[in-house]
This record gives C-alpha cells, sequence and structure tokens, in this order.
C-alpha cells in the first residue's frame, strides 16, 4: 500500500498518525490477525447476555429487564439457559449461529475499585494487581515485540485511537489513527423552565427554582462522569461508520489493532429492549457485522475480535432506571476460525444466576480472569509457549478456553 492509498481511505477523517519507520509490506490473507474493541464506561452485560433461565434476574431488573424468549421483543434464544439482546438479531445472530461468535460470562478484572480509570488502566497495563507497575508498558505492546522478535511472524500494529492507548504504550513502534466521533447533543432544559416559568411570582416561585437548579446540578455531575468514562472514545455510532474502513486497513496493513467505544455508563434511563442501551449495542453490533464482512471470508477465518470492559454493572437496576458499576462482566469473541469448542457456544466458568452467587451481594463475580483468557488465546492464535505467555501477562496462567 502507497502512501497515498492509506491517506486516501481516511480522507474523511481526522488524522494523527504515527507512522514510524513506513508502512510494512502488504499481509498475506492467512496471517493471523487481532483486534480488541474497548467498551469504555462500563457496559451492562446482563441485557447484552440475558440470563433467561434466572427468576431472580427478573426481580432485580423490574423496569429494564429483557423478556424471555417468545415475548414481545424477547431476548433471542442461544440455549435453555441464555439470550441475546434483540437489537442484535440483524447483526451478531448470524455469526453465533454460524459459530463466529462466542461469549465469557463471568468474565473481568480482579480489581474491586469500581473506578472506570483505575480499572481501564488496570486491564490495559496486564500487569499483577500486586507490586509496582510501568505506565509504559501495555499488554498488546509486548505482544507485539513478542511477535516480532520472530521474524517469520512479525506484526504491525495499530491503534484507532486519536492518542495512543495505556495497553499500546512500549518499545515496540505503534501507528495511531483518529476515528471519526458521533457527539451527543446538550441536554434540552426548555421543559424544566417552562414548569418554572408557571410559578413565577408566586409563592413557590424561588423554591422552584432552587429545585430545578439542583436537579440539573445533579444532572450534571453524573452525565460529566458518564461522559468522562468513555475517556473520549469514539461512539458506538462512529464505530459502525468506520467500521469498514478499519477493516480495510487490517485486512492489507495492519495485523494488531485496538479501538476504543464509549458511552457504556448508564446510570439513568437505561432502557431494555429499547433505548439508550439498546441503540449502541444495536449500533455496536452492525459495526462488528460489518467489520466481519468487509475483512473478506479469507482473511476472517484468521481473525479474532475480542470486544471487552473495564467491569460489569450492578446486577439489581437503581432508583433512576439504570444499573452502577459493578465487577464481572460479559466478552465477546468473534472470528472466522473460532474452534468448535467455542463457535456459537457460551463458554468459560459459569454458575447458576441467582441471588446468593451475587458477589458482595450486588455482581456478578469474576470467575474467567481476563489475563488467563486472553493468554490463552494468544497462545493458541500465535503458538506461544506458557514462558512467552510470561512475557505478555506476568505472573498469570494461560487459560484452557480452546477460543481458536
Amino acid at each position: 500500500m502507497q502512501r497515498r492509498h492509506f491517506l486516501g481511505l481516511g480522507a474523511a477523517l481526522p488524522l494523527a498518525c504515527h507512522l514510524g519507520q513506513g508502512l510494512a509490506a502488504p499481509l498475506q490473507a492467512s496471517s493471523p490477525r487481532f483486534l480488541l474493541v474497548f467498551l469504555r464506561g462500563a457496559y451492562d452485560c446482563c441485557n447484552l447476555l440475558v440470563p433467561t433461565h434466572s427468576d431472580f434476574y427478573y426481580q432485580a431488573r423490574p423496569t429494564i429487564a429483557i423478556a424471555r424468549p417468545g415475548a414481545a421483543n424477547g431476548a433471542l434464544p442461544l440455549g435453555p439457559d441464555w439470550g441475546l439482546h434483540p437489537a442484535l438479531q440483524a447483526s451478531l445472530l448470524p455469526l453465533y449461529a454460524q459459530g463466529q461468535a462466542c461469549f465469557v460470562p463471568f468474565a473481568g478484572s480482579n480489581d474491586l475499585s469500581r473506578s472506570h480509570f483505575e480499572t481501564q488502566d488496570s486491564i490495559e497495563l496486564g500487569q499483577p494487581l500486586e507490586g509496582g507497575r510501568s505506565f509504559q508498558s501495555g499488554f498488546m505492546n509486548r505482544l507485539a515485540q513478542l511477535l516480532q522478535q520472530d521474524r517469520q511472524r512479525g506484526t504491525t500494529p495499530m491503534a484507532f485511537t486519536a492518542q495512543l492507548p495505556l495497553c499500546m504504550r512500549g518499545s515496540a513502534q505503534v501507528a495511531n489513527m483518529a476515528l471519526a466521533s458521533v457527539r451527543k447533543s446538550a441536554v434540552d432544559g426548555n421543559r424544566s423552565q417552562v414548569i418554572a416559568s408557571m410559578y413565577q411570582g408566586s409563592a413557590l416561585d424561588a423554591s422552584v427554582r432552587e429545585g430545578f437548579a439542583v436537579q440539573s446540578a445533579v444532572q450534571r455531575s453524573v452525565q460529566e462522569e458518564m461522559d468522562q468514562a468513555g475517556r473520549n472514545a469514539i461512539s458506538a455510532r462512529g464505530f459502525g461508520l468506520v467500521a469498514q474502513r478499519m477493516a480495510h486497513l487490517m485486512r492489507d496493513q495492519f495485523d494488531l489493532g485496538f479501538v476504543d467505544v464509549g458511552g457504556w455508563d448508564t446510570h439513568v434511563n437505561q432502557g431494555g429492549a429499547s433505548g439508550n442501551l439498546a441503540n449502541r449495542l444495536g449500533e455496536l453490533s452492525q459495526g462488528l457485522a460489518s467489520f466481519a464482512e468487509a475483512m473478506g471470508p479469507e482473511t476472517w477465518r484468521h481473525t479474532v475480535v475480542a470486544v471487552i470492559s473495564e467491569f460489569g454493572r450492578t446486577f439489581r437496576e437503581n432508583g433512576n432506571r439504570g444499573t452502577d458499576h459493578g465487577h464481572g462482566t460479559a466478552y465477546w469473541f468473534l472470528g472466522g476460525g473460532l474452534s468448535a469448542q467455542a463457535g456459537g457456544k457460551i463458554v468459560g466458568e459459569q454458575i447458576e444466576v441467582s441471588e446468593k452467587a451475587l458477589f458482595q451481594n450486588r455482581d456478578y463475580p469474576v470467575l474467567n480472569e481476563y489475563r488467563s483468557v486472553l493468554g490463552g488465546l494468544f497462545a493458541r492464535m500465535y503458538g506461544l509457549s506458557e514462558q512467552q505467555v510470561q512475557q505478555i501477562f506476568p505472573a498469570s496462567q494461560p487459560g484452557k478456553l480452546q477460543l481458536v
């Protein structure tokens, strides 16, 4: 690929490229490719991968639960225990049915801070929770270093972000390119102003205006926290718009990629089968389906996409018809070469979803630790030894999930 062709692919995008010594030679279709999609803000996995077998799920979520399969706008059945959010019917469900997608519930980090930023950093570093940390050594950069030491394998990494993410920092050179994002419009306050004007000049005038002022301040604070959790990541809609361009770049030039998608911190008005979360899930899954198609059948057979988030959300809905910061979540894995043991299945260690199974009586527990899950995947994708996996995730043990 010539430089002018590379720039042409992103002509409509704001670019921030750091290409080191230039673009590498075009890749072979059979070369392994890995894309990490980081959902910043902690998406609600319980309404994506729905525990339809659990009566407790429906008790805990009286207004935002996804109905059981067969009901109007009900979950798409994935077996006797689980269902899929109906917004993914035309996009992710076909990939799942073809054995090209799977889910790992009860996944995540053992970090207990429930802080977006601390847990995002912890996951991107991929280092043990105990002891000191190096913020100049992310796990995907260490993977790139390891692969670049092998001339037969090699790798050309790329971050589809405006700033180089923490997981890509390190001694291996990594290109990065900003992708187009779609900004949300400001919250309209006209309704509160109309109501306040109705009390103007009355004995309640000051109280009503003060009440709306307090409400507005609280809403701004919550919205600001929800926005900051995304760390300026691309929106789900933005991801859908650029997924094909990203696929073309990974198909031809970059075999190790990272992109983050924001907007998943749903404390307020999360919605159920429709609403805020449903819209984002639909846009994200359409983007992923477009990415898979644009990669082409042969290249897709050697590609794995991992979709992760810093943590899950509370199992019970809150008083604002949303969910708060939690612990365990569900990971997605997509690819044309998923193994028969994983493709079209719910995999990993699992327990029955009940009140007594909750971690600290509020969240999913973490039974499938992320370093173990990803370490096992990398071992199988790239033929790495346990010692080599330890270079990527120090003091970890590669998991036994046969994802590929």
